[in-house]
């Protein structure tokens, strides 16, 4: 009896399993697939891998892949799904990955498992990742840059600031302490000025252009005396011979500011701004600076 075998190594007569044996490993997914009765979409959804690269793997389109590394886990994944040995497949898939020129070496490597690429993080995630750091960085280089930025004061120069102000308003405090608030109320000038002085029911107390080194004595019996003239910073103002702060600074028109000693004393020793009489033409209003 001839010993002779047939070309794939099966003897004369066999079973004709042979066109199982070489059957690609995409072609037995496709075929555990279909008898499953599960559509590449179905598959798709349940492996998380895209329709397309199962398709290609079915059809053994290797070249439509990414790359060994994740055909190899897109096939593993696809295995396990359909309850295949999927150590066994993915050693086969190794091997026409070789033979198709797409791996330098074929190696069956049963303790090497790639990760499974359904399982890596999408990409979306690590631009994100790498977004949220530079904002991060970004916004430490700000806060740095206005931390050490010379252009606020520092804490000695706040220091003398906050201590200039307290000493201006100390020696405001004495200056009023040391004047005696019952004391004559006198107002002179030091250049030419129009002004006017009357009392709460608008009544004239005086009125003229006065004269470098003219003075007028506020009647201590006056109610609510009140001044309106164009040039306040040319008044000199005493009370009981000592000096209080000027009426006003700049040619700026004042009106309605009371003259009393007590009204006097009680003002703050900043500068007054241009204010609009209220009087109307009863009290001749702020007369043009002259």
């Amino acid at each position: 009896m001839s010993d002779e075998r047939l070309e794939d190594g099966t003897a004369p007569g066999a079973p004709e399993n042979a066109e199982f044996r070489f059957q690609t490993v995409g072609e037995q997914l496709k075929a555990a697939r279909e008898a499953q009765g599960l559509s590449l979409a179905e598959v798709a959804s349940r492996t998380r891998v895209p329709m397309r690269h199962l398709d290609a793997i079915e059809r053994s389109e290797f070249s439509a892949l990414p790359g060994t590394t994740y055909t190899v886990g897109f096939a593993r994944s696809y295995a396990k799904v359909m309850e295949l040995d999927d150590v066994k497949l993915t050693n086969n898939l190794r091997e026409e990955l070789a033979q198709g020129g797409y791996q330098g070496t074929t190696a069956r490597m049963p303790a090497y498992e790639p990760a499974d690429p359904a399982r890596v993080p999408p990409r979306w995630l690590a631009w994100s990742a790498a977004a949220l750091a530079v904002a991060l960085l970004i916004a430490y280089f700000v806060w740095r840059s206005f931390a050490l930025s010379g252009d606020a004061p520092s804490a000695e120069a706040a220091k003398v600031v906050a201590e200039a102000e307290i000493g201006k308003q100390k020696a405001t405090a004495a200056t009023a302490e040391a004047i005696d608030p019952k004391g004559e109320v006198v107002i002179s000038a030091t250049e030419t000025v129009w002004l006017k002085i009357y009392d709460k029911d608008n009544k004239r107390l005086y009125e003229k252009e006065m004269q470098p080194g003219e003075r007028y004595i506020v009647p201590a019996d006056a109610q609510n005396p009140m001044i309106v003239t164009g040039r306040p910073q040319v008044l000199n103002v005493t009370i009981g011979g000592k000096p209080v702060p000027p009426l006003g600074s700049g040619d700026k028109s004042i009106a309605d500011v009371e003259v009393s000693a007590a009204a006097l004393l009680a003002r703050k020793p900043a500068p007054l701004t241009e204010t609009t009489s209220t009087n109307g033409s009863e009290t001749g209003g702020a007369a043009p600076v002259r």
